[in-house]
């Protein structure tokens, strides 16, 4: 018999760390989305540096059988796992195993073989925080050390100018946002800042009103204004685009993208910009 066009498909993965968790997990997603039927159980097993811990995951997979996927740097412990899975005839993928092997191979470098190498509190993980402390400070055109940005997000208001802001900032980039008002005035020599990456964000009209309407609703206001009006709305978009062309600003529609996707674009534009600086 024929399945449903809609029925899904579940399995278990079963994701093994010594570290966080969060490298399995982003690859596990990111693989999954691409089977529109297939819908992941997730088993999530952390900072498993020990036997036992070991043998307690194992025994789970074993109890629910499906793919394993892990990241572990201790020789004992890879070896218990990939005996056990090939025991049971699970497949187990060793997610890193081939960009690590690129990276030693490239660098002509051994691996450290630290669990957990990428979590050290190191200079750059001092760095994000700092970020994200300038990224809050300086949302909705608030601070006074604009200038010293890596990058300035410009937009009228719903175009996904704080979310962005804020996933740059968690990436390292201080990140600052300033809302276009018409009639409004901007920083003084905003354009003539030679440091920040100034990037304009824009979106369909039908799309900001609808989340502007979602907004009010929100606040339990139902009036007509001006701020979901389709003419008003246009025009304050006519307005961002001419300013954004006027100083060559590049310009981002988010009307599809997620914030993850604005971010990258965000980033790759701030590489260019670096890189002619």
């Amino acid at each position: 018999m024929p399945r449903p066009a809609d029925m899904r498909t579940y399995f278990h993965v079963h994701m093994i760390s010594d570290s966080t968790g969060e490298t399995l997990m982003g690859v596990m997603r990111a693989a999954a989305a691409q089977f529109e039927r297939g819908q992941p159980i997730e088993h999530l097993f952390a900072l498993v540096r020990s036997p036992r811990q070991m043998e307690r995951a194992l025994s789970h997979v074993e109890g629910f059988p499906g793919v394993v996927m892990y990241t572990l740097v201790n020789a004992d412990l890879r070896e218990a796992l990939e005996d056990r899975c090939a025991e049971l005839g699970i497949p187990a993928i060793a997610v890193l195993d081939p960009v690590e092997a690129t990276f030693s191979s490239y660098l002509g470098a051994p691996m450290t073989g630290r669990a957990g190498a990428q979590r050290t509190l190191d200079a750059d993980y001092y760095r994000r925080i700092e970020a994200m402390n300038y990224c809050m400070a300086h949302d909705d055109g608030q601070g006074d050390d604009l200038p010293s940005a890596d990058v300035i997000l410009l937009g009228i208001s719903r175009t996904s100018k704080t979310p962005t802001s804020i996933y740059l900032g968690n990436r390292g980039v201080r990140a600052a946002n300033i809302p276009l008002v018409p009639g409004a005035a901007l920083p003084e020599r905003l354009f003539d800042w030679k440091k920040p990456l100034i990037v304009g964000l824009v979106a369909t009209p039908e799309r900001i009103i609808q989340i502007r309407r979602n907004r009010l609703l929100n606040l339990n206001e139902d009036r007509s204004t001006d701020y979901v009006d389709e003419e008003a709305v246009k025009d304050e978009l006519l307005f961002a685009k001419r300013l954004f062309a006027r100083h060559q600003v590049p310009v981002i529609d988010v009307t599809r993208r997620s914030i993850e996707e604005t971010a990258a674009k965000v980033i790759n534009l701030l590489t260019e910009h670096r890189g002619k600086a």
